[in-house]
This record gives structure tokens, sequence and C-alpha cells, in this order.
């Protein structure tokens, strides 16, 4: 199952640049709920109840309105690695800002290639949720379209089965671990897993082993 919306972000990117503003809104929205999975994914729980996705991805898509001149990719794939960089930026920059309030003993240092690979791993688990359609130049399209699509389905579960998801293929943690954040025992917290992926796989389509 592929969405209107991704599956139009490569014409939307073509019409954007060539110069429609309203085509470059509404790719941005397009990305909205992929790139705010994917600061869920970089934060820690300290960090996760002051830092709030929806702003460090609203100020990804501020400045990516102010640069987008100086794109030079001509994918959604390119667009969408472009927007990943902008991300990456922003989100180790808050995370900064909320480490270094606290005191001076607990400070440490953010690197800033740390918590870009950390986000490249993040989206490589986001892949292993999905169908593999290969290395080929359509290939990438699609598999960006699928990662797309997947963060929008996972935006409408349910709370609690879109976090045992986010727990277990994006933070890769154990159950022991998911049961423990999520307070509900390992099995518990396998079983919801259970429901929650074959809720997922209903809502895409997608068929498979993902254990």
């Amino acid at each position: 199952m592929q969405s209107s919306s991704s599956t139009n972000a490569e014409v939307l990117l073509s019409q954007a640049l060539a110069g429609s503003g309203e085509c470059f809104g509404r790719l941005l929205h397009v990305y909205r709920n992929y790139l705010k999975l994917l600061v869920v994914s970089q934060l820690e729980r300290k960090l996760a109840s002051r830092i709030s996705p929806s702003d460090v991805v609203q100020e990804t898509f501020l400045e990516a309105n102010r640069d987008f001149a100086s794109f030079r990719g001509s994918t959604s794939a390119e667009f969408g690695a472009w927007l990943r960089r902008i991300l990456v930026n922003n989100l180790h920059r808050v995370v900064e800002q909320h480490v270094f309030t606290e005191k001076r003993d607990v400070r440490r240092e953010i690197s800033l290639d740390a918590l870009a690979s950390n986000l490249e791993q993040s989206t490589a688990r986001l892949d292993s949720i999905l169908p593999d359609p290969g290395s080929s130049p359509s290939g990438i399209v699609q598999r960006q379209e699928l990662e797309i699509e997947l963060a929008d389905q996972l935006a409408e579960l349910p709370s609690d089965y879109r976090d045992v998801i986010v727990l277990r293929h994006i933070e890769a943690l154990p159950f022991e671990k998911i049961g423990q954040r999520m307070e509900r025992s390992p099995g518990a917290a396998r079983m919801l897993w259970l429901r929650a992926i074959e809720m997922l796989r209903d809502r895409m389509n997608v068929r498979g082993e993902h254990d």
C-alpha cells in the first residue's frame, strides 16, 4: 500500500524545483511523520519529555525552505537525504542545549557524527520492516516511498502499538527492556508487538516474518 502523498513525491519535487512554492510546501508535508519518527528514535527517555519532535521538524522545514535553492539533487531519495542532514544538525543543537543546561558534572559532549550515524542506523532498522525493493535507482525511490508510508501508518496506530514497534524495530530493544519501558512483562510486551506488527502489515499490505 502506498499513499498518494508518497507516490507523488517525485512529481512534487520536480514542480518545486521548477519554482512552485505550493508544491514545495506539499512536499515537506509528505516527510513530516517520517522525520518525526527519526527524531523520536534518537531521543533518550530523559530528553523525550523535554524536546518536541514536532518543533525539531518544523525548524528543519524552515531551514529547508530557506536553503532550497542550494539543493542540488533531482530525486525524492536525494531530497530525503538532504532533509535528514538538516534534521541531524537541528537535533544536535537542541540536544546539546538541553544537556548543557544540566549541572556541570553531568555534562557530556554530543558528537554530531555519532548522531548522524545513529540516525542512519535507525533508518536502516526502519527499512528492515519493509520488503526489499532492491538497490536499483527505481528500488531506491520505492524504498523512500515505503519509509514515508510506514511513518504515516505508524502515526495512525494506537499509541501503545506505535510505541512497541518503535522500541522493537527502531531502538532495537529486547522484549525485557521493552516491558520495563512500557510497564509490562516481557511476554505481554511480545504479545503487544505481535498485535501491533500484524495491524501494521494489514494497513500496508506487507507480509512476511520480522522476528
